[in-house]
C-alpha cells in the first residue's frame, strides 16, 4: 500500500492506543497496490564483476538461478547455501580452492558450474549428499585436480560432465554407473589409460583429446596373481559373484570399502587384490556418437583396463588376441 497512508494508519494505532475517540482518529480507507507497483520474487541474478557483488545485502531467497563469476571469490560465500530454491549455480571464473560440503544442502541443484578455479579435488562428502538425486550438469574445467573419489560415481542423475584441463591421472573406477551420462569431456589432462568400466558408457558426445595416452600391450601383463587365493580374496570373490549382501553393520568398514572397487574379469567373476592387468585398445566410437579426435594423427582409439582373474582367462583372452592379429 502507499506509504504515507501506512505512516497515519500507524499514527491511529497510537492515539487509539492512548484512548483516543473512534471519531477522531484520523483514519483513511488503504488501496492496496497496483500489481504493477508490486515487486515480483527475483529468482534469477548474474554478477560479473567485483565491483557489483554484494557485501550488505544478502542475496533474495526465491533465486532460482545464481551467477557471480569474475568476483575474485576465495570462497564460496554461505549466504549462497541458503538459497534452497537454486536450480542453477555458476562461480566460475573466481579463486575458489576447496568445497564446503554444506552445498549438498542445496537440494534442488541441477546445474552447478566451477569453471576456471583453484580446486584441487572434490569433496566425497558431496557425492553422498542430495546432489545425487538432483545434480545434472557439473563443469570443473581449467582447476587443479588430479582424481575424483571412489564416490563420485554416486552422483548418478549427471548427464553433462566436464573435466577439461585439470591434471587427472585416471578417471573414476565405477564410472560405469553414471548411466544417464551423455557428454563427457576430459580432454588436456594425464590420462595414461581408461578404466575398465568406460565401456558400460553409452554416450552422445565425448571429448579425451590431448591426453598421454600409453600403447597398450596385451603381451607384457601386471601379474598381481597370488596362488593359492588368500581365505580374504576368496570370501571377497564369493561375496561379489554371489550376490551376497554386506554392509557396514555386518563387516568392517574397510572390508566394505575394498568390496566397493573389486574388479570384473572379462569372465563377469570377480577380483579383489589378485588378478592379472593389462591394457587394451578401445575404438571409443564404441561408447559414443561423436568421438572428438584422441589426437592430431586422426585417431579415435584409446587404451582400457583389463582385468582376468586366474591363469586360465588370461590365457584365453591371450589365444583369441593372437589369433585375431595374425
Amino acid at each position: 500500500a502507499n506509504a504515507s497512508n501506512l505512516k497515519n494508519f500507524l499514527s491511529a494505532v497510537r492515539l487509539a492506543h492512548q484512548g483516543t475517540d473512534i471519531e477522531a482518529l484520523p483514519l483513511s480507507a488503504l488501496v492496496p497496490a497496483k500489481t504493477s507497483e508490486v515487486e515480483k520474487p527475483k529468482t534469477k541474478m548474474i554478477i560479473t564483476s567485483r565491483r557489483d557483488y554484494p557485501l550488505t545485502k544478502n542475496f533474495p531467497y526465491s533465486l532460482e538461478h545464481l551467477q557471480a563469476s569474475y568476483c575474485k571469490l576465495a570462497r564460496i560465500d554461505m549466504r549462497v547455501l541458503c538459497l534452497k530454491k537454486l536450480r542453477k549455480l555458476d562461480l566460475s571464473h573466481n579463486h575458489i580452492k576447496q568445497l564446503p560440503a554444506t552445498i549438498g544442502d542445496l537440494i534442488c541443484l541441477q546445474e552447478l558450474n566451477l569453471h576456471d578455479n583453484h580446486l584441487e579435488s572434490f569433496s566425497g562428502a558431496l557425492c553422498n549428499s542430495t546432489l545425487q538425486k538432483s545434480l545434472q550438469f557439473l563443469d570443473l574445467s581449467q582447476n587443479k585436480i588430479k582424481a575424483l573419489p571412489i564416490q563420485f560415481c554416486q552422483l548418478r542423475e549427471l548427464v553433462n560432465l566436464k573435466l577439461d584441463d585439470n591434471e587427472l591421472i585416471r578417471l573414476p573406477f565405477k564410472i560405469g554407473q553414471l548411466d544417464h551420462l551423455r557428454f563427457l569431456s576430459a580432454a588436456r589432462n594425464k590420462l595414461p589409460f581408461l578404466p575398465s568400466d568406460f565401456r558400460k558408457l553409452c554416450l552422445e558426445n565425448l571429448d579425451l583429446f590431448g591426453n598421454p595416452f600409453e600403447q597398450p600391450n596385451p603381451l607384457v601383463p601386471n601379474i598381481q596373481l597370488k596362488i593359492p587365493l588368500t581365505l580374504l580374496e576368496c570370501a571377497a570373490r564369493a561375496t561379489i559373484n554371489y550376490r551376497i549382501p554386506y554392509g557396514c553393520h555386518l563387516l568392517p568398514s574397510h572390508l566394505c570399502e575394498d568390496l566397493e572397487v573389486a574388479k570384473t574379469c572379462q569372465c563377469g567373476s570377480a577380483c579383489l587384490s589378485s588378478f592379472i592387468q593389462i591394457t587394451v585398445t578401445m575404438n571409443l566410437h564404441h561408447v559414443a556418437h561423436t568421438v572428438v579426435l584422441v589426437d592430431n594423427m586422426g585417431g579415435t582409439e584409446a587404451p582400457i583396463i583389463c582385468y582376468f582373474c586366474s591363469l586360465h582367462c588370461y590365457s584365453q583372452f591371450l589365444d583369441r588376441y593372437l589369433q585375431s592379429n595374425g
